[in-house]
């Protein structure tokens, strides 16, 4: 069993390379490590709970993703289409700091700094059972299909935050550009209809939080000196 689980593990990692997404995360999310850098249920317990259900927060949250249906274009839609999965790539392949293609060893560090983000948005979802806003409403009609899972936190916001805090440690010089994408990545999920505006709120503190306890642990800061001298040199 051991040496079975050993193969898939191996295999899940190469996938890594090719940004497998959801598939790639289950199978790791089974037979992989508790966690690599932080443990999930540190971080997650820092998430407050969403607006109550009718209160003026949330229904502001909602008048926002009717505003939001209503000017959206389709270059919108079509550009939050582009990062429905969320990948590494769809989200900073062309300001990435690495050579492409990306490294072996710098996609397996990226790939276990995103597995320690989405553990730690499961655990806040599951605990919170926020519905999609687009289930609680039958007139909202979301571009990016009706999709499944939780709403609150945002993954796509959680992560996307995670990866860009971690590329402005590698790259300094670059670090409003790499926010600036992870902000319009968690935007998409409002403008495509899936997420409500405190959703992505939720993800970018959760994704703080996230990175701020992996900085805090010797095994992350020395694959962060690794990151660095994979970077592309000016």
């Amino acid at each position: 069993m051991t040496a079975r689980k050993n193969i898939l593990l191996s295999l899940v990692l190469a996938a890594s390379l090719a940004g497998c997404g959801k598939a790639q995360f289950y199978l790791y999310s089974v037979f992989g490590p508790d966690h690599h850098y932080a443990a999930a249920s540190v971080p997650a317990a820092t998430v407050a709970p969403p607006p109550a259900p009718g209160s003026p927060e949330d229904k502001k949250d909602m008048q926002v993703m009717f505003d939001w249906q209503g000017r959206r274009t389709a270059e919108d839609c079509a550009g939050a289409n582009a990062q429905a999965e969320a990948d590494y790539d769809k989200f900073f392949g062309d300001i990435s700091p690495f050579p492409q293609p990306l490294p072996a060893e710098a996609s397996t560090i990226l790939f276990r700094v995103y597995v320690d983000g989405a553990k730690a948005v499961s655990i806040a979802k599951k605990k919170y059972a926020r519905p999609r806003p687009f289930r609680r409403d039958k007139e909202l009609r979301p571009c990016l299909g009706r999709v499944g899972g939780l709403s609150y936190p945002s993954g796509h916001a959680t992560v996307s935050r995670l990866l860009a805090l971690l590329l402005a440690d590698v790259d300094p010089a670059r670090r409003a550009d790499f926010l600036a994408r992870s902000d319009r990545a968690a935007l998409n999920r409002v403008i495509g209809g899936v997420h409500h505006p405190s959703d992505i709120e939720a993800g970018k503190l959760l994704g703080s939080a996230v990175y701020a306890e992996m900085a805090r642990q010797p095994a992350f800061r020395s694959d962060l000196e690794k990151l660095r001298s994979l970077a592309k040199k000016p």
